[in-house]
């Protein structure tokens, strides 16, 4: 009787009990900075205005993170993560399939509006926007260049072009709150790579 008292399920309960209040700690502190940074900088954030808004005391929040810039990045690492993973559930490999892929960018986008708008900054190139242009570059680029053939002297600067302009597309859209949809967006950007001007007649 006395271990049923201590143990649930095999693990001790005061382990589930600090794991719980571990995961409520980080979910208040994760919250708490991405409410900040809808009104000012990372640089401009300071750990005490964090903890004072997070109702965490200091020695609490470096427990769990070097700094607020570790926090960021730990938030950051799992958003490019989940974005990979839902990524690589699809294949596409021929050319006219490449918009399918800007597509599902986009949806996924969509399922993480408010933690990718803030994290993207309307204004400024974020650290988390180019993590997103690696995994753009990656999952869009990479089979449509192979496709065309391109002159590996040209390839990387027409990379860049295309990958930047279409996540600054992509930035767009969320803060026009998605006024089309992801498959026109798709569409959309898919013609300017292929089309260019040529691409809105």
């Amino acid at each position: 009787m006395a271990n049923a008292k201590i143990f649930k399920e095999g693990i001790p309960i005061s382990s589930t009990k600090l794991d719980r209040r571990k995961k409520y700690t980080r979910k208040v502190l994760r919250e708490s900075l991405m409410d900040l940074l809808k009104e000012k900088q990372i640089s401009s954030i300071t750990v005490k205005e964090l903890c004072e808004l997070a109702d965490i005391n200091r020695s609490t929040f470096y427990a769990h993170y070097a700094d607020h810039f570790d926090l960021l990045t730990q938030i950051e690492d799992e958003l490019i993560d989940d974005m990979n993973q839902y990524l690589s559930a699809y294949n596409f490999e021929k050319e006219e399939e490449a918009v399918q892929m800007v597509e599902k960018l986009l949806e996924y986008f969509a399922t993480k509006q408010d933690e990718c708008k803030t994290l993207l900054q309307k204004d400024g190139d974020s650290s988390f926007q180019k993590k997103v242009t690696d995994v753009a570059h990656r999952f869009i680029m990479k089979n449509w260049m192979e496709v065309n053939l391109l002159d590996r002297n040209i390839s990387e600067y027409l990379s860049a072009f295309i990958v930047t302009g279409s996540i600054q597309m992509m930035k767009m859209w969320l803060y026009n709150g998605m006024d089309k949809s992801p498959k026109e967006m798709a569409e959309l950007i898919n013609n300017f790579i292929n089309k260019g001007l040529f691409g809105l007649k």
